[in-house]
């Protein structure tokens, strides 16, 4: 187990010794809750991390790391951003994504970015919720305010990486 599953480990069990402090009926309804969530999650991750397996044998090597590659720069950190913008669904789709460009040989740095464009613009969302329920206007200031953050964060990453060499997982 990595570090942050066992803290994710702990923080459950020790949520779990709260809930049963509650009382019994509260840790019940904990865990009922909890596999309700598991029996909604499963089909996702069943269908996702095959789908990145398949994605990462057939993307050439060549043409992540041309585009998206860590000699992209900041071109590729653009491209980045706003491809994360039109990945639709959640992060059991954008993650597994994120880690097949990174064994083709996508930067660090531009999948910094591509998560981040994927969490803040989120194009989908914005057809589906904000431009319907908040409008046009509202949908304008906020992508005008906000398009430059995952480009920031690319940047930011960019300069980040040196100091944490191995925190992408690499072919």
């Amino acid at each position: 187990m990595t570090p942050g599953q066992i803290l994710l480990f702990v923080v459950a069990l020790v949520a779990f010794a709260l809930a049963l402090r509650r009382g019994v009926p509260t840790a019940q309804r904990a865990l009922r809750e909890t596999g309700q969530t598991i029996v909604r999650v499963l089909p996702l991750l069943v269908v996702a991390l095959p789908m990145a397996a398949f994605l990462a044998e057939l993307i050439p090597p060549d043409a992540a790391a041309g585009w998206l590659g860590p000699e992209s720069g900041l071109v590729g950190i653009v491209i980045a951003s706003v491809a994360g913008g039109f990945i639709p669904g959640g992060p059991f789709v954008s993650f597994p994504l994120v880690l097949t460009f990174i064994k083709a040989g996508a930067g660090g740095a531009q999948m910094v970015a591509l998560i981040t464009g994927w969490a803040i613009l989120g194009f989908h969302r914005v057809i589906a919720w904000e431009w319907p329920v908040l409008g046009g206007r509202f949908v304008a200031i906020r992508l005008a305010a906000s398009f430059a953050l995952p480009i920031l964060a690319g940047v930011l990453a960019q300069l980040l990486l040196p100091w944490f060499p191995h925190a992408l997982i690499r072919p």
